[in-house]
Parts: structure tokens; C-alpha cells; sequence
């Protein structure tokens, strides 16, 4: 699209609606394109009335009213239908929302959510500047100012302040906000750093979450998250960054899985003293994990058995059978899941439950480490004589001087393999997920962790010059890959013979090309 506009993913707009929780009142999205913000809103809606209905917990039914600005018609049309579609109440006006305000905005709603054209230049100085939707915190100028002549036709040299203040100034007295901006925002100079200043220094930016590079479709700009509170508990900056957590979706495009949109707005949930989220989202990621455990251990015979059939050494046929013996310890796991759901779920989470039941779900996710370690330990050692047994075929090929070829039997056996580490790998999903939490907020508390959050105080964000980007309070942390010296050796040496057997196939073929070339063209 033009003008700085692109399509929000869905993954993006429920990490937003997670963090501000748009449960009552009204919502206005000022550039609402098809209204996807306000679907998500009363998805989330409908899912958090059903945890607290199954919690016995009292819930309001009373429904968002919602508000749509889009200045494209086809657009509008499109955005009405959604709002029907999704039996929403609202309205959504055509309307340009530098321009005019059909809702009489200021100070009026209780959520503003937006994903608003980035690095827009064209917006006249002359249709904001007495407006008080832009001017309260200052319009972004040049650094220069316009001579007499020019005045009339000067422009703001970047709109994206011009929609920060839009949603500072949209809002009630106690309400929330959530904005997608380009990274470059958090850190500009001039007369943005003076608007940003003030925005900080009155109280109103309650976070900020730096995004994964490649999470839009049609663009590649880095983005960032901007979260306002009016309702602040302190006067603290939440900075995560979550540019290590997404899901590759194909070479290009990266999103949030519905687990780590979770765990990321947990770390919110956290930093306001909300602790029973955290065991309520543990508690669910065994329940899952424990069901996938079961649909996966009945794959896990068969799987084997191939796995067998394919082997031919007495070795091979061992590891197989001692990594079968692991999975019959899973009876053991269910035993200790059981008994923790006896001793725990029947009873009401209080706050000063939780030091007790954080406590007890580490000792149960330990015991499924033990479990993944013990399977993973076996999964390496089938690899290593799958390896061993593919490099003596190779060998014995190329002494007899064959075409190095893969057979049926060895495809089986690789074929048998994956699907083996696949089924280790799906089952393990939702308990890294827990050890993730866990390793990062063992105490079920909010903490500063150092690559992913940081809550900064006003003397420590005046000393970085008021920016807001979060690389510059959180740190970074290098992560192990989990490889034994050992390991990564074997892996390294493995690679090195594909390579080398690649190498000599090439040859081959260009002595083949060379030949045929030779015998094609006749003696020169």
C-alpha cells in the first residue's frame, strides 16, 4: 500500500489486545482499515468471560461499543460487514484523522488501538497545530523554521508523532492504549524527542515491546509496540523485547504462536502484581502437554518398530529398545501429574496460595525434564548409528567405485527417524514453554531479565535522553544451544563429509559435462 499503510497480522493485534485487555466501554481504532483490532477485541472478550465463568468467577456481560475512523471508502464497507459479521455494537465513520474528528475524540475513550500508517510527510502544519488532539505534547517540526513565504505550505516532517499524541489525548481518565510504530520513533530527535519527553515526564507510556524483524507481508521495516496507561500504578517504564521470540512461518515471515503471545503478556500481567495468570497458564500447559504426551506414545510403538525392521546391527536394535524403555517411564509422569491434580486443582488459586503451588508445579516440571533429557540422550545415539551406518555404505560404494546412492531401506530408516524426533519434539512443546516461564519468573514474581525485560525508572530513562528503545535498558543475553563439545563435533565432522562427498560427486559431473561437450563440438 501506499502512504506508509500495510495490513496488521492477526498475531500482532492479539498480542495487543492480551497486554491492554479491552473487556468493557468503548474502543476506537483511528485508522481501522477492515477492523480487525475490534474482532480480536471481542474474541478476547468472549475467551476471558469463559475462564472466569469456569473459575466461578463473577464477569461482566456488558459489550464493547466500538469506534472506526478509515479514510478509504471500499475500506469502510469492508470494516462495517466485519462488525456485523462478528455481531459487534459500533460505528465506523469514513474520515481522515488528520483532518477531522466525527467522534469529538479528546479525552473520550476507554482503549484506543491502532496500527497507523508509519512515516507519513504530507500532513499540512496548518490542519493540526490548533487542533488539541496533536498540539497537547507539541507538533513535530523541522528543525529549521519555515520562512513567512513557506509558512502556509509547510508540512510535518514525519506524521508519526502526530498519531502518538492522537492516542494520548484520546483517552479517559483510567484508560488504555496500544499503538504499532515504526522502531525509528522511539529514539527521533528534535522536536519528537521534546514531545516524547513530555509524554514520559506526564506519566502516560506504560511499556514498550520491540518486535521480531519480518512480521509484516508486505514490508520489512522494524516495528515496536507503544503501550499507554493513564491509570499507572508507578511511574515506571515496562521495556520488553521480543525480537528472539516468534515462529518462522516461511523464509520471510515470522509471527507469535498463541503460546507466546501468553508468555509475553504475562510478563505484564506480572509487572502488575497478577500472579495467579501465571500458575492459571502453567496449569494449562501441563493439561496440553500431558494430552499430547498421550497421542504421541501411541505413535511411538509403531514408529519404532520400522525403526527396528530397517536397523540391521544388534547395536542399532539396543538403542531402539533402551529408547522404548524411556517412554514406559512415562507411566511414572502420569502418576505424578495425577497426583498433583488431586492434591491442587480442586482448590480455589488465592494469593496466598501461590508461593505453595509454584512450588509444586517446579517439582513436577522437573521430573519431565529428567524425561526429555533421557529421550533426547536416546534419540542421539540412534542419529549416530544411522550416521555411522549411511558412512559405511558410502565407503564401501566408493571402494567399488558406484555412484554413491541412497536405498529404500536407508530411507526408510532416516524416514522412521524424523518422525520419531517429531514426536519427541511436538510432545515437548507446551513443557518448554513452562520451563521458558519458570527459568525466567521462578518466583511466579515480576523480575528484570537480562535480553528480555527491564523496568525502568524515570531517573534511569532521563539519563538514555528520554529514548525509549529498549535495547538500551534490557541488555542481551547469549543463549546456550544446548551441545556437549562432543556433540557439536560430531555434528561439525558430519556436515564436513557431506560436504566432501558432494564435492567429489561434483567433480564427477563436470568431467561428465566436460566430456560431452567435447564429443557434441568434434576436435577443435
Amino acid at each position: 500500500h501506499d502512504g506508509g499503510e500495510f495490513f496488521t497480522p492477526v498475531s500482532l493485534v492479539q498480542m495487543i489486545v492480551n497486554v491492554i485487555e479491552p473487556d468493557h466501554g468503548s474502543v476506537i481504532d483511528p485508522a481501522c482499515g477492515s477492523g480487525g483490532m475490534f474482532v480480536q477485541s471481542q474474541q478476547f472478550i468472549d475467551q476471558h468471560r469463559k475462564e472466569l465463568k469456569e473459575q466461578g468467577e463473577k464477569h461482566d456481560e456488558d459489550q464493547i461499543f466500538v469506534y472506526g475512523q478509515e479514510k478509504t471508502g471500499d475500506t469502510v464497507k469492508l470494516a462495517k460487514m466485519n462488525l456485523a459479521v462478528n455481531g459487534l455494537k459500533g460505528e465506523i465513520k469514513q474520515a481522515n484523522s488528520y483532518s477531522e474528528d466525527p467522534f469529538d475524540g479528546f479525552g473520550k475513550f476507554d482503549y484506543v488501538m491502532a496500527n497507523p500508517p508509519f512515516n507519513v510527510d504530507d500532513v499540512p502544519i496548518a490542519t493540526v497545530e490548533s487542533d488539541e488532539r496533536f498540539n497537547t505534547y507539541g507538533i513535530p517540526r523541522n528543525k529549521t523554521k519555515a520562512k513567512k513565504s513557506e509558512q502556509a505550505k509547510e508540512t510535518v516532517t514525519n506524521a508519526n508523532y502526530l498519531w502518538i499524541n492522537l492516542f494520548a489525548t484520546s483517552l479517559k481518565a483510567k484508560g488504555r492504549a496500544a499503538l504499532v510504530m515504526a522502531n525509528s520513533a522511539s529514539d527521533a530527535g528534535h522536536s519528537e524527542a521534546d514531545i516524547r519527553q513530555k509524554l514520559i515526564e506526564n506519566n502516560l507510556i506504560y511499556g514498550m515491546l520491540t518486535l521480531p524483524s519480518n512480521m509484516f507481508f508486505t514490508v520489512t521495516l522494524p516495528a515496536t509496540l507503544w503501550f499507554f496507561d493513564k491509570d499507572k500504578k508507578d511511574d515506571k517504564i515496562l521495556f520488553i523485547d521480543a525480537r528472539n521470540v516468534f515462529t518462522q512461518i516461511d523464509r520471510a515471515h515470522r509471527e507469535f504462536n498463541q503460546e507466546q503471545i501468553q508468555n509475553l503478556a504475562l510478563i505484564s500481567k506480572l509487572h502488575k502484581g497478577q500472579q495467579i495468570p501465571f500458575i492459571r497458564l502453567i496449569d494449562s500447559y501441563f493439561a496440553n502437554g500431558m494430552e499430547r504426551l498421550i497421542e504421541n506414545q501411541k505413535q511411538v510403538v509403531p514408529v519404532s518398530e520400522k525403526l527396528v525392521a530397517a536397523l540391521e546391527d544388534k547395536q542399532g536394535k539396543n538403542a531402539v529398545s533402551d529408547l522404548m524403555q524411556q517412554w514406559a517411564e512415562f507411566k511414572n509422569l502420569q502418576k505424578s501429574y495425577q497426583d498433583y491434580l488431586k492434591k491442587h486443582q480442586t482448590k480455589k488459586i488465592s494469593s496466598n496460595g501461590v508461593k505453595d503451588r509454584n512450588e509444586a508445579q517446579h517439582l513436577l516440571r522437573e521430573n519431565f525434564d529428567s524425561f526429555f533429557v533421557a529421550l533426547h540422550d536416546g534419540l542421539k545415539e540412534i542419529d549416530k548409528i544411522v550416521r555411522q551406518h549411511e558412512k559405511t555404505k558410502a565407503e564401501a560404494e566408493k571402494k567399488a567405485d558406484k555412484r554413491s546412492s541412497v536405498d529404500q531401506k536407508t530411507k526408510q530408516l532416516k524416514l522412521s527417524l524424523e518422525q520419531l524426533h517429531n514426536e519427541v519434539r511436538g510432545a515437548e512443546g507446551y513443557y518448554k514453554h513452562i520451563k521458558w516461564l519458570q527459568d525466567r519468573f521462578p518466583k511466579a514474581k515480576y523480575e528484570d531479565v537480562i535480553g528480555l525485560c527491564k523496568l525502568a525508572t524515570p531517573s534511569e530513562v532521563k539519563d538514555q535522553g528520554y529514548s525509549l528503545n529498549s535495547g538500551r535498558y534490557i541488555g542481551v543475553v547469549i543463549e546456550e544451544d544446548g551441545k556437549t563439545e562432543e556433540e557439536f563435533i560430531a555434528e561439525l565432522t558430519s556436515l564436513n563429509d557431506d560436504l566432501s562427498e558432494a564435492n567429489i560427486f561434483s567433480q564427477k559431473i563436470v568431467k561428465v559435462i566436460n566430456n560431452n561437450i567435447s564429443k557434441l563440438a568434434g576436435p577443435q
